[in-house]
């Protein structure tokens, strides 16, 4: 970690009285300050701080640091014309999270062309439906599929997830086919962990108000990718990323149901920790998504009805 960062942190932190504070004039994440002053601490060695659940206060050790944290901010700003520190081109490491089923619709391609675009990095792609913990597992960058984000977060939209209610004709053959959002709750309806599992919602349309339902079913899954191929065998209907729906209707293999009706849209979201000092590699995948959600033909195209 940037030790002068580090610094600048800490002294910040104390000049400001809290670490909210801090965190919103640095422009970073309340989590990111709180790596930051635990790097600060395993580099000195001690407790630089006493918490409380009103104010923060100097250690002995603390006192000390700060004077030399000081010291340190001041040379490092005397230095900073001597060499350019930031690396206009980007290299090295980047840790992309992503959600499996984005993944294979269309941020793989994405990163094989950022990778063609820029040698000399790479990209550690982790999978998971979860939110996963940016600090704690050192994640760079978070795609996440979501209704609303917490304000916390720092994070730039990419593009627009647009959803369909579908079901496979067998399971229409034996159950029927529901002609309004209300009936959905008659049906199996197959649920997703991650997402508001028992309420689909649907925007408001035609004059009609937005409308919510509660549903539930015998099948519930953190995997998106798992409830698909359920309903491809005609377990339940599912609200499905229409990314991921597309080609399995375009085939008759499932049946959009309430075509009249628009299930809410979500964003798909690249989360990050800091705004401020962003790496080249980290700046420079952001830009490449949101040109490749722009201009991604196959993307583009699911999100069509």
């Amino acid at each position: 970690m940037d030790r002068i960062r580090a610094a600048e942190v800490f002294v910040t932190v104390v000049e400001r009285g809290s670490m909210a504070a801090a965190a919103e004039v640095l422009d970073m994440s309340r989590a990111m300050v709180t790596r930051y002053l635990a790097e600060m601490e395993a580099w000195a060695g001690a407790r630089l701080l006493h918490r409380t659940t009103r104010r923060l206060s100097l250690t002995t050790a603390g006192e000390a640091t700060l004077a030399r944290s000081q010291q340190l901010l001041m040379l490092s700003a005397q230095m900073h014309g001597a060499a350019d520190l930031e690396i206009d081109e980007p290299r090295g490491s980047l840790r992309l999270a992503c959600a499996p089923s984005l993944a294979q619709a269309s941020v793989a391609a994405a990163v094989a062309g950022y990778l063609q675009q820029h040698p000399h990095t790479t990209v550690d792609l982790h999978l998971s439906y979860r939110a996963v913990n940016l600090v704690e597992e050192r994640i760079d960058l978070a795609l996440r599929i979501t209704g609303e984000l917490e304000t916390s977060m720092i994070a730039r939209p990419l593009a627009t997830c647009q959803s369909v209610v579908c079901a496979a004709p067998s399971y229409l053959q034996r159950r029927g086919t529901p002609s309004t959002v209300a009936e959905l709750s008659q049906h199996n309806c197959l649920a997703y962990s991650y997402h508001d599992r028992n309420w689909w919602r649907f925007e408001a349309r035609a004059g009609q108000p937005a409308q919510a339902v509660a549903v539930s079913g015998n099948l519930v899954a953190d995997d998106s990718l798992a409830l698909l191929q359920a309903t491809l065998h005609g377990a339940g209907i599912s609200l499905q990323p229409r990314y991921s729906a597309a080609p399995h209707l375009l085939s008759g293999a499932l049946i959009e149901l309430l075509p009249m009706q628009v299930p809410q849209d979500l964003g798909v979201y690249g989360i990050y920790l800091s705004r401020d000092r962003q790496p080249a590699t980290l700046r420079t995948m952001l830009d490449f998504l949101v040109h490749w959600f722009q201009n991604d033909g196959e993307w583009l195209a699911a999100q069509r009805k």
